[in-house]
């Protein structure tokens, strides 16, 4: 019997590795809005947070949404995340 491998992912704010559903998905969708991902299967560019609402404030300070989506993030959108990011817990 084979057991079925966990893809690691890379969080953008602490840079570790860890098992992908230990993480949260915030996807750009093709129409260029900002969302967080739950199920992990939304079309679009996606990278992933640590559950840590710590590292996501780390993520904001350093623009790190901007860097990797390629796209200015206005606070609105950070602030929009960190309260989804506080009801998931």
């Amino acid at each position: 019997m084979t057991t079925k491998k966990t893809p690691m992912r890379m969080c953008i704010g602490c840079r570790t590795m860890k098992p992908k559903p230990e993480l949260i998905r915030v996807v750009k969708t093709p129409e260029g809005e900002i969302l967080l991902d739950k199920t992990g299967k939304k079309n679009g560019r996606g990278a992933y947070v640590c559950s840590d609402i710590e590292c996501l404030k780390k993520i904001r300070k350093q623009r790190a949404l901007s860097h990797t989506f390629s796209m200015q993030i206005n606070d609105s959108v950070y602030d929009e995340l960190e309260k989804e990011f506080e009801n998931i817990d």
